[in-house]
């Protein structure tokens, strides 16, 4: 261990939240046949933020706009708020990163779900909070308890995915907005939104960009399908959006992902057809899963959580047996939410693989 670092740098693991497929690749020395496990829009793009980043390929000598500008004029004018109110990163994980550092000290006391996104306990583990979790409540994170742990806990920060992942569950908009009317007057809300773009309008809630207690996250890489691009924002008041200039990274965008994301974002009847395809998409796992003999949940994202119904050593057998055969997803690490496989959305070639090595997984794990 180097001797350079700080005495609680060096106790933490040297690790990541998740292996990537690319890993796995090199592992199993070939390409998987199906990419379904990291919920990337494998339909891709808009042509649109192709073409613009294609064009902004022989600029990438200059540095992006440290400002973020443009995106922000955009983004303000799309969600009805000024440029101040927006902060913009790399992706909801960097912004989730400058958020805890931004927050919390040693043992500060922070709320989130047990199972729920992992990056985010990545992060605060890195500040060294004091995390606190709660169970899920069946298929759902549970917004009463996290609050009452909140409370309880005197928590900073309180997590929260609606749309939810790893379950791909939702709240309706109206229990978010109570839990924001409730919270602590020392707890911020953390609302991770990944996954807006494509769900129901009922699961929004309506929140004031103004709220002093809320901070809403937003990527470009679900529905827009710029994964790779690292281009996500936060929608908060001003004073914690500004907060975010102290400590970022000014020149940490690329240009293209600036210019490719303001692109997607003008390019809405292609965000539309998105989520019709996603839909549809949606259908076929769910019907594969019932031909199968698992329980599709609901859900309100680009991947349809499977229940196996048995525990998470079978589970973990048949996503073994999965990858063995080409095929990339992945399944909740925490108990119970582990009897379930992980399988995002994707075009028919993608699906008739899952249709044809599903079964054989299933049946090398005896299920």
């Amino acid at each position: 261990m180097s001797r350079f670092l700080t005495p609680h740098a060096a106790l933490l693991p040297s690790t990541v939240p998740f292996t990537g497929p690319e890993t796995l690749e090199r592992r199993q020395g070939r390409p998987f046949r199906a990419r379904l496990g990291a919920n990337e829009s494998v339909f891709g793009p808009s042509p649109r933020a192709v073409a613009a980043m294609a064009a902004a390929a022989g600029e990438s000598w200059m540095y992006g706009d440290p400002e973020n500008h443009d995106l922000k004029q955009a983004l303000a004018a799309h969600h009805g708020c000024s440029p101040e109110h927006i902060a913009i990163g790399a992706g909801i994980d960097g912004l989730l990163g400058l958020l805890c550092r931004l927050t919390l000290d040693p043992g500060t006391p922070v709320v989130t779900s047990l199972g729920a996104y992992p990056t985010f306990a990545f992060h605060v583990a890195a500040c060294a909070g004091a995390l606190t979790r709660v169970p899920y409540r069946g298929d759902h994170e549970d917004p009463q308890a996290l609050l009452d742990a909140a409370r309880t806990t005197g928590a900073r920060l309180l997590y929260l995915a609606n749309p939810d992942n790893p379950m791909g569950s939702h709240h309706p908009g109206p229990v978010i907005e109570d839990l924001a009317a409730n919270l602590p007057p020392e707890t911020l809300l953390v609302l991770d939104e990944a996954y807006a773009d494509l769900a129901p309008a009922e699961a929004i809630p309506q929140i004031a960009p103004d709220h002093p207690q809320v901070i809403r996250l937003r990527t470009f890489s679900k529905g827009h399908g710029l994964a790779g691009a690292r281009v996500g924002y936060a929608l908060t008041n001003p004073d914690l959006a500004r907060a975010f200039d102290k400590i970022r990274d000014h020149f940490g965008m690329a240009r293209a992902s600036q210019i490719g994301a303001l692109a997607a974002l003008r390019d809405q009847d292609w965000l539309a057809g998105i989520r019709a395809k996603v839909a549809q998409s949606r259908d076929r796992l769910a019907a594969i899963a019932r031909d199968n003999g698992l329980q599709p949940l609901a859900s309100a994202t680009n991947f349809v959580t499977m229940d196996c119904g048995r525990d998470g050593d079978f589970a973990r057998l048949v996503l073994a047996g999965c990858q063995a055969r080409g095929l990339f997803i992945r399944m909740p690490g925490v108990a119970p939410l582990d009897r379930c496989l992980r399988i995002s959305t994707g075009p028919e070639a993608a699906m008739a693989v899952v249709a044809e090595v599903l079964p054989q997984a299933l049946r090398a794990a005896g299920g």
